[in-house]
């Protein structure tokens, strides 16, 4: 009796060969770990009564309109520094730009020009 095997059949007995020898790692199981927790029972209960008790819980964050915030800086200063940025000559400039070149500012700046230009006026007065 002569035995032949095909090469789909060889695959498919590696292939149950290697399922076989997966299959023998099993991990013992250690059942169910216990909780741990720093809070007791009745301190869970309290917060969980305190939280489901508490006002507009399911509102999500800025749908009451906008929230405040503290200002570090005046409104002035931020307007004016505001206005200067807008009027910069090269503002919307970067060194890659173009090929090779560095930004230099060559011109005024307008805001900077009519300040000194008022300084200048107030001073001949």
């Amino acid at each position: 009796m002569k035995l032949t095997l095909s090469l789909t059949q060889i695959v498919a007995i590696g292939s149950f060969a290697m399922l076989a020898a997966a299959g023998a790692k099993a991990e013992s199981y250690q059942g169910v770990q216990p909780a741990v927790s720093a809070k007791s029972r009745a301190e869970v209960n309290a917060e969980a009564v305190r939280t489901a008790s508490a006002p507009n819980q399911n509102v999500v964050r800025g749908s009451r309109g906008a929230e405040t915030m503290a200002a570090s800086t005046d409104r002035a200063s931020v307007v004016a520094e505001a206005v200067r940025t807008a009027a910069a000559p090269d503002q919307n400039v970067s060194s890659g730009s173009r090929v090779n070149s560095k930004v230099i500012s060559t011109m005024q700046n307008p805001v900077d020009a009519r300040a000194s230009a008022a300084n200048a006026k107030s001073s001949r007065l």
